[in-house]
């Protein structure tokens, strides 16, 4: 079942075009109106020959690089006459700036960054080339920044809170494990909505959380799996560019798993619930073009581009249901699916508790997207603590 319909190219196009309509603002997590289009002559991205794509881990990683990859070999498929460029392992430091730099050496007037920590290399390239539009992927960018740059992202929590609901009711021990990287904002929201979903069918639900401080690294995920089953977790799930080990040292045990980034459903047969995909298709295509056709404006007045379920073109869709997930389930799933992208749905719909017991957000208040991406507590129910 898919959480959302395929993106409509007007409504993409939107992000980068020269003015942007008042839907399409509303879509933004800024507040001022894109600029005036650049001239034809030097629109960033105009007429670009080829487009480069960095990723900070392997294009095979079952998780967040791959789904990536995928998208850029969307574009290849959709543009013949673009040479698509591409870049794994690519580090969170100045070898991203190197690497897009031969990049644009190579000809490419479209750059995409796609890793949280491409950020500030991508802004240095961006104010360096002009003429390349450079977009970058996960981020919320402020302050003064090239017109030719700018930022994306889905509302990944909530097809998250969706997959924590089939958690909830799959669990025996009602003690949930949730793998993450860094206690970034993403990370956060993710680890909150997952048990707000769960809570949502089995109040008495619970999850554990282990952080590794890698987006990246099979052994110290090994680790934190093998920590969280000995603790009793029978439901385990991750926020990790690469998925693959969590997910098997899962399946061996006998438990159950809850996917990320990717459909990994393959990797266990028997444990496998569901979980959350990208699908850059759509979007990344319609930013080519629309960088191609000279519209491109970037976001230098913060206009940081959102779409989910309320917009209802999130690039995240639901992964397949494995066989322990029922048709009640399901229904309950699609329900809530539902109830997220109407004006008051929310996984953060108030009241929200800390862990402390504190209400953060008030009973009767709807968060909008832009106020979600700045919660940083743990929620009620969350066992661990943020470092």
């Amino acid at each position: 079942m898919k959480i959302r319909s395929r993106p409509s190219t007007a409504l993409l196009a939107a992000l980068l075009a020269a003015s942007l309509t008042t839907a399409c603002a509303a879509n933004t997590a800024g507040t001022a109106a894109a600029p005036a289009a650049a001239t034809a002559a030097g629109a960033p991205g105009k007429g670009s020959p080829a487009a480069g794509f960095i990723f900070v881990g392997p294009k095979d990683d079952y998780g967040y690089n791959q789904a990536a990859y995928q998208g850029s070999q969307a574009v290849a498929k959709a543009f013949p006459d673009v040479k698509v460029l591409t870049a794994e392992n690519v580090p969170e430091d100045d070898n991203a700036a190197r690497v897009m730099n031969s990049m644009i050496a190579k000809g490419a007037k479209i750059i995409f960054a796609t890793s949280y920590g491409h950020l500030d290399a991508a802004l240095k390239v961006a104010a360096e080339h002009p003429d390349v539009a450079v977009i970058q992927q996960g981020n919320l960018i402020t302050g003064a920044v090239p017109k030719n740059s700018g930022t994306y992202f889905g509302t990944v929590y909530e097809p998250v809170y969706l997959a924590g609901i089939a958690a909830g009711k799959a669990t025996k021990s009602n003690k949930l494990g949730y793998v993450y990287a860094f206690p970034i904002n993403q990370t956060i929201t993710n680890i909150d909505a997952f048990q707000r979903g769960a809570a949502s069918v089995n109040p008495d639900a619970r999850t554990y959380v282990v952080g590794t401080s890698s987006w990246c690294d099979p052994a110290k995920q090994a680790e934190a799996a093998a920590n969280l089953l000995k603790q009793g977790v029978d439901v385990l799930t991750q926020h990790q560019d690469c998925t693959a080990t969590v997910i098997k040292a899962t399946e061996a045990a006998g438990m159950y798993t809850v996917g990320y980034h990717a459909d990994a459903s393959a990797l266990a047969p028997k444990g496998w619930l569901t979980g959350s995909q990208w699908d850059w298709d759509a979007l990344f295509t319609d930013i080519v073009k629309t960088a191609r056709e000279g519209r491109f404006t970037g976001s230098p007045y913060n206009a940081n581009f959102r779409v989910g379920l309320k917009t209802g073109d999130n690039p995240f869709v639901q992964a397949p249901f494995g066989p322990a997930v029922d048709a009640a389930t399901k229904a309950e799933i699609d329900k809530a699916r539902t109830r997220l992208g109407s004006a008051a749905g929310s996984p953060f719909a108030g009241p929200v508790k800390d862990q402390d017991g504190v209400v953060r957000i008030p009973e009767g208040t709807v968060p909008d997207y832009a106020a979600i991406e700045k919660i940083d507590y743990f929620v009620e129910g969350v066992v661990g603590k943020l470092p």
